[in-house]
Parts: structure tokens; C-alpha cells; sequence
């Protein structure tokens, strides 16, 4: 059962990489490989788009740069249901579009526009970045055994402004809610970095690779 992580070059994966492949060790989850070859992709059982920087630059990397494996991502998740897992950038690529320098579609799996973190406190600075505590707000395989407290580690300026409260799974206090977790049908993601966020993180990244949707 192999997850592919794919890499846009959009940041260092090294540190997702090692943390898949430890908790793939730990539960037997099989193979772990970067990759962003589209056959990876389409034989992939499990896929991960992890993304740091601006949304325009990631979703030109992956829906204009890479149109063919933009197409098997598509194929994988939309028709066959693979499990996706987006992570920071990765995340809200998952969205209708982003603003962040100008307005750039996304892939459109969840109803959501990618806006700045407003937090009407001149104390919290903006970018967002470190730990904070997560606020779960609905039940989702992916969360079992993570609940309200646990400790995640952010680095971004922008999140993900929902529509559908219901695609949702969790937010941060950071001078207003800050949407941290969505999900909508078998794609997840994650504004925080999993592979970052010690317990927690390895937790959600071992329910994600034992998940049957």
C-alpha cells in the first residue's frame, strides 16, 4: 500500500517524508515515495500534498506547470477516491481559490476562499507562527485520539475561510477562529504541519495512513 508524497518544489519534505515513513513503520502502513511523476500518483493508494510559500506560485506549480500530474491527482481523488491528505499550502490548495496577492483558482474540493489571518490584536503578529492549541469541532477517523487542547505548530499568514461550517473538522484561537482541519469526502487537510506537531501530528499522519473511507 504505498503513499506518494508529491513535491511541487514548493519547500523541504524531507521532515514529511521521515514522518510518514516512521508511522508507515509503525503501522504497517507499506511504502512511502516523493515523487511527482503522475504514474506515481494514479498507482498511489494514499496521496499527500504537502506546500510552503504563496498560493499562486504552488497552484501554478501543480495545475500549470504540471498539468499531467494535476490530472492524475484529479483522477485519483475525484473518480477513485484515493485518500488525500493537503498540508499548509497543500491545504489550501484544497479550496475554491486563494487571495493571497491576487485571486488564483484552487482545485475546488472544498467551498472555501484562502484569506489573511485578521486577528484584531496588534500583540498577535501575523504570520502565525507556532504552536496553538487545536479546537476539534466535529468527529472524523483522522482525528481519533486528537481532541481540544492538543498542541499543533503553524506557520502561515493566510487560512482557509469556509463557507460549509460543516467541511470544518477544526480551528486555533489566533484573535478569531482560524480554520485548521477540513475535509470533504476522502480529501483531509491540515493548515498546521503534522510532521511538525510531535503527538498530535503523528497521530493524525497514523490515522491517515490506516484510514478506510
Amino acid at each position: 500500500m504505498t503513499t506518494v508524497l508529491i513535491d511541487i518544489d514548493s519547500g523541504n519534505l524531507h521532515s514529511a517524508e521521515k514522518a510518514f515513513q516512521r508511522m508507515a513503520a509503525e503501522t504497517g502502513a507499506g511504502p512511502v515515495l516523493v515523487s511527482a511523476a503522475p504514474e506515481d500518483v494514479a498507482r498511489a493508494e494514499r496521496i499527500v500534498l504537502p506546500g510552503d510559500g504563496a498560493f499562486p506560485a504552488c497552484a501554478r506549480a501543480l495545475m500549470q506547470d504540471r498539468p499531467a500530474l494535476h490530472e492524475a491527482l484529479r483522477e485519483a481523488v475525484e473518480t477513485r477516491g484515493r485518500p488525500f491528505l493537503g498540508i499548509c499550502v497543500g491545504m489550501q490548495l484544497m479550496a475554491r481559490r486563494g487571495l493571497e496577492h491576487r485571486p488564483t483558482p484552487g482545485l475546488g474540493w472544498i467551498d472555501a476562499e484562502v484569506v489573511p489571518i485578521e486577528p484584531g490584536d496588534d500583540r498577535l503578529k501575523v504570520p502565525h507562527m507556532g504552536w496553538n492549541d487545536l479546537v476539534v469541532e466535529r468527529a472524523h477517523p483522522v482525528l481519533d485520539g486528537i481532541a481540544t487542547g492538543d498542541h499543533a505548530y503553524f506557520v502561515h499568514s493566510y487560512h482557509m475561510r469556509c463557507s460549509d461550517p460543516a467541511q470544518r473538522l477544526a480551528s486555533c484561537d489566533y484573535g478569531e477562529a482560524v480554520t485548521a482541519i477540513v475535509a470533504e469526502g476522502t480529501a483531509v487537510g491540515t493548515q498546521f504541519h503534522p510532521e511538525k506537531s510531535q503527538s498530535a501530528g503523528l497521530r493524525l499522519i497514523a490515522n491517515f495512513l490506516g484510514w478506510r473511507p
